[in-house]
């Protein structure tokens, strides 16, 4: 049984499915409830916190053959020992660990930078088979623009011109898989990326050729977009991490890889075809109107 952490994740989800389609029982862990998770039915659904791997053991199945993480779900490298550690015991021989591109180019913030290569660290040392994807930055980090757009049809942000190749869900989860089913990926560290580079108001018109609806990029200055994000109640480290990054991708487009077509033998899924799948999240509420 293959242990996905992070199954209601937007990587984590598409790998359940994808596991699930190739013949492997997974055992898909998530903090939620089992009701609000919405897993297949056909997956083992374990309800739990990852960053303390050993609350997880009375949980998870007798026998596991590899594990997905990533370190938002883990939260730091030494529950991600620990939690290999754990399936280790369990018979896991592989782990496919989600990781990030900055490992390779730096921006932002220093200490989140170093927060992965330790992390990395602590997969290399568990024993365990290890394949390692650095991640550009999601697709689907765009939504969330949705509330602005359904509401303005202008998104607010800073550094128009950060540029990324961002990559779909769908194609890291893919290549999980793929080093799950295959040794060819065993001992890799591998960047991927989608194969288009983005700056913001070029994801903002796609996403607006998606929906039908003409959108505008407004650029702010970025302690007003920080504000505005601790305003809505998020932690500290969310703008910091988002505005650091940007700032950098700002000066430096971040890189651009053939990974995703060496490995699957096709071209990435295009920012385009997520918009379009994701449409109905950006797209404006109905106007309903009453009969005189």
């Amino acid at each position: 049984m293959f242990v996905v952490i992070g199954a209601t994740g937007h990587v984590g989800r598409e790998a359940v499915q994808l596991l699930l389609d190739t013949g492997r029982e997974v055992a898909a862990v998530t903090r939620g409830d089992q009701v609000s998770a919405g897993l297949p039915s056909d997956a083992r659904v374990v309800c739990g916190e990852p960053s303390r791997p050993r609350s997880l053991a009375a949980h998870l199945p007798g026998h596991v053959e590899g594990v997905l993480l990533g370190l938002r779900p883990v939260g730091t490298a030494a529950a991600t020992a620990d939690l290999l550690a754990l399936a280790a015991e369990r018979g896991a021989k592989q782990v496919v660990a989600l990781s990030a591109l900055t490992v390779e180019q730096p921006v932002g913030v220093p200490r989140f930078v170093e927060e992965f290569r330790e992390f990395e660290a602590a997969v290399r040392g568990s024993g365990l088979s290890w394949t390692i994807l650095r991640c550009a930055d999601f697709t689907a980090n765009s939504l969330a623009w949705a509330p602005q757009i359904r509401a303005s049809g202008t998104v607010y942000g800073a550094y128009p011109s950060a540029a990324t190749s961002p990559i779909h869900p769908r194609d890291i989860a893919d290549v999980a898989v793929r080093a799950f089913t295959g040794a060819e990926l065993a001992g890799q560290a591998l960047a991927l990326t989608g194969s288009q580079s983005l700056d913001q108001r070029e994801k903002v018109r796609i996403i607006g050729e998606a929906v039908g609806r003409e959108l505008s990029f407004q650029e702010v200055g970025p302690e007003d977009v920080r504000r505005a994000m601790l305003a809505q109640g998020m932690p500290a480290d969310i703008p910091e991490r988002l505005l650091g990054s940007l700032a950098g991708y700002a000066r430096t487009p971040g890189r651009t890889t053939d990974a995703v077509q060496q490995v699957l033998g096709r071209a990435p899924l295009g920012y385009a075809q997520w918009a379009s799948e994701n449409s109905g999240a950006f797209a404006a509420p109905r106007q309903v109107s009453t009969p005189l």
